[in-house]
């Protein structure tokens, strides 16, 4: 794959608002590049866009196109920043009003460099809030759905959508169905603000010179116009990708906004949280109807917060999983000790669902358009919820930690909704570890309380999840819970119901049937 880095706005406003400001703090900046002025963390804003691209195994080579004007700025970068110069593109323009616009730019590169792969296309001079994001991610994504992408980002609550390009995505095939040009704040309810960072399959490359013939106007060939006419016009399929991050210094900015969000993202980088995050699921019981979502059936469970399983998140240098001493031994007193504590507790602790909920996450957001952070951390877990009795123990460490990992990653329920974190927690469990579970426990794990829930058929076939109603748990009578101080294994006493409601088992199937309307009956 080729990477092109784009760096050659002429940025008229920023340049002369920096040459005339009276105070002198910006005095040392002036006739810098935008790309080249001072970003977060100690670095210029180019930097950060080179250190995540100059990876070999990712990009055949890495180009960066600029202007006459500005040419000789970002030769003396590359030399100093090992970026080889015989890649830096000339566009020969010295002003703004003599500019080609950024889709012939990246034309210029294309046809200069006699580009005939797969491309990535950067603009060099955005500030990016998060300086940590995995770009792995965002090329696996773009080999998955075999069509171009775009990358976007959840605006913050002051930016206008009418700065931005905005995009509509369908969230279940995550191709963009609408692309809005900055676009009034009547026209879209979207927030989802798409920036200069686009794959492009080798095959789209064509339609650029297509764009440029019916675009001869140098205002009207910016990608943002380019991306308008992909997708609305020629239908192409685009995918929408999510960053974690704000984007800032798009287009033609003056200095107030580059002090502005140079400011609130270094900020937002020291103030955030690194102290641990804990976060806490709790034990569930099944009232009535049970089972549930395994035979299209309607059930009321609630958490029961006297049993908990903890889990706690830290950031750290490298990802550690930390055993429990209790859960997970490694250390024994005797063979004798081993003995007794392996036939009581068994060999399975909590340290495989740590690591399955971990391996899932990245999965489920590769597949659904969302690029992690790339940073580590430290999960440890305790647990007091009494083992193979029922009380959903396994799955509320998987609740515990999907809730640290979606706070440590900044995702949100509308990046995860609830309904799907109960599917997720569940897949965790079933395809990852192969434990026989249903939905019920980890909806009510999820949503906490007392909760009615609808597995129909229907349901369940339509949108992949039941109805879940919370329900008030003072309308309650007392409950008292028993469960034995010496268990077997839960799982094992529901193996054969399954298959025999599989089979078509008279018993089961009517048994299934009357455990609904008397679900209903309670509620």
């Amino acid at each position: 794959m080729i990477c092109i880095l784009l760096v050659a706005g002429h940025g008229t406003l920023l340049e002369s608002q920096i040459k005339n400001d009276s105070t002198g703090l910006y005095a040392h900046l002036e006739g810098i590049p935008k790309a080249l002025l001072p970003g977060t963390g100690g670095k210029k804003i180019l930097d950060f866009w080179w250190e995540t691209v100059k990876m070999r195994h990712f990009f055949t080579d890495v180009y960066l196109v600029t202007n006459a004007d500005k040419y000789k700025h970002y030769e003396r970068w590359a030399t100093a920043n090992d970026f080889p110069v015989e890649n830096i593109i000339n566009d020969g323009t010295t002003m703004h009003e003599t500019r080609l616009g950024a889709v012939a730019d990246l034309d210029l590169a294309i046809r200069s460099k006699k580009v005939q792969q797969d491309v990535i296309v950067i603009a060099g001079d955005m500030l990016c809030a998060d300086q940590n994001f995995d770009i792995a991610q965002v090329l696996k994504f773009f080999k998955l759905k075999n069509g171009d992408l775009a990358i976007y980002y959840d605006m913050e609550d002051d930016e206008e959508t009418s700065s931005r390009g905005i995009v509509e995505v369908c969230p279940t095939t995550h191709r963009i169905t609408k692309f809005f040009e900055k676009p009034a704040p009547n026209v879209t309810g979207s927030r989802m603000a798409s920036v200069v960072f686009y794959c492009f399959q080798e095959k789209t490359l064509s339609t650029i010179e297509e764009f440029l013939k019916l675009h001869k106007n140098v205002a009207d060939r910016v990608l943002g116009k380019y991306m308008e006419w992909l997708i609305n016009s020629a239908q192409r399929p685009v995918y929408g990708m999510k960053l974690p991050t704000g984007f800032q210094l798009i287009g033609q900015v003056g200095l107030n906004d580059y002090t502005k969000w140079l400011t609130h993202y270094s900020i937002k980088q020291q103030t955030s949280p690194v102290q641990a995050v804990t976060c806490r699921s709790y034990s569930r019981i099944g009232v009535m109807g049970n089972p549930s979502d395994g035979f299209h059936g309607k059930t009321i469970s609630m958490t029961i917060k006297n049993f908990w399983a903890e889990v706690t998140i830290s950031e750290s240098e490298k990802l550690v999983l930390l055993p429990h001493p209790l859960c997970d031994p490694t250390e024994f007193g005797s063979l004798q000790d081993l003995y007794c504590i392996s036939g009581k507790e068994g060999y399975l602790g909590g340290l495989r669902l740590l690591q399955a909920t971990c391996k899932k996450l990245y999965q489920f957001c590769s597949e659904k358009g969302i690029a992690l952070t790339k940073k580590n951390f430290t999960l440890k877990y305790d647990t007091n919820i009494p083992r193979q009795v029922g009380l959903a123990g396994s799955s509320a460490i998987v609740c515990a930690t999907l809730k640290c990992l979606m706070t440590f990653y900044n995702l949100t329920d509308n990046d995860l909704p609830k309904q799907i974190q109960a599917n997720f927690i569940l897949d965790v469990e079933k395809e990852e570890l192969c434990i026989t579970a249903g939905l019920q426990d980890r909806v009510v794990q999820v949503y906490e309380g007392l909760i009615y829930m609808d597995f129909s058929k229907a349901l369940m076939e339509e949108q992949g999840y039941g109805n879940y109603e919370r329900m008030d748990i003072s309308s309650t009578p007392p409950f008292w819970l028993a469960y034995l101080g010496d268990p077997s294994d839960s799982g094992k006493i529901h193996n054969n119901v399954r298959q025999r409601w599989l089979n078509g088992d008279h018993d089961v199937v009517e048994a299934m049937t009357q455990f609904s309307v008397l679900a209903d009956k309670a509620k």
